[in-house]
């Protein structure tokens, strides 16, 4: 029997079109799938997680494919970020299993890219946000795509639930011009550079 019980889903996708400069040509759009479940170990300290985080894998992959989606395919996300908001009952623990289990599951959904996922966690209550850092899916140094997405669910985490979000961007930051590694000049052999 799984123990992962989904309360809801909830898809995100924002347009971004200029940043005070030039509208672009095509936006930027970046977007969060959020799935609010039930904490299995709400109120009570468990030792063993694992079991919990490796039935998490199929929620990061329904919750990927729905990004790639919203987003047009894999061919169009340049960024990506994980987040969890633990409810009150639970502990910061419980936000870390999404550390392996959604983002072994959203790299596997696109091919398995080098840099790492980015990630943020927290223990909060109803309505709290979580910016997900995002970063470029092939080289963390790429700074023209250091972002965050914003994850908020009005209802949500509950004290015994845990809202656990995947983001991917089709691109940077809009009007991005602090220098860096280009994305263009990425060779994506260690997931830095």
């Amino acid at each position: 029997m799984s123990l992962v019980k989904i309360r809801k889903i909830k898809l995100d996708v924002e347009e971004v079109h200029h940043e005070g400069g030039v509208v672009v040509a095509e936006p930027l759009l970046v977007a969060v799938a959020t799935a609010v479940v039930e904490n299995p170990f709400a109120g009570r300290h468990e030792e063993d997680l694992l079991v919990f985080m490796t039935q998490l894998r199929a929620l990061g992959s329904e919750l990927s494919q729905r990004l790639l989606a919203a987003l047009g395919g894999v061919s169009r996300v340049q960024a990506y970020g994980k987040g969890a908001i633990v409810g009150e009952d639970g502990e910061l623990e419980h936000g870390a299993l999404w550390h392996e289990a959604g983002g072994w599951a959203m790299r596997e959904a696109m091919g398995n890219p080098k840099a790492i996922v980015p990630s943020a966690k927290s223990v909060a209550g109803l309505g709290s946000r979580l910016m997900i850092p995002l970063g470029h899916i092939q080289a963390a140094y790429v700074r023209s795509h250091f972002g965050v997405a914003e994850m908020t669910i009005w209802d949500g985490p509950r004290r015994n639930e845990i809202a656990y979000g995947l983001a991917m961007a089709t691109g940077g930051r809009i009007h991005a011009r602090i220098g860096g590694l280009a994305a263009a000049d990425v060779k994506g052999e260690d997931g830095l550079r």
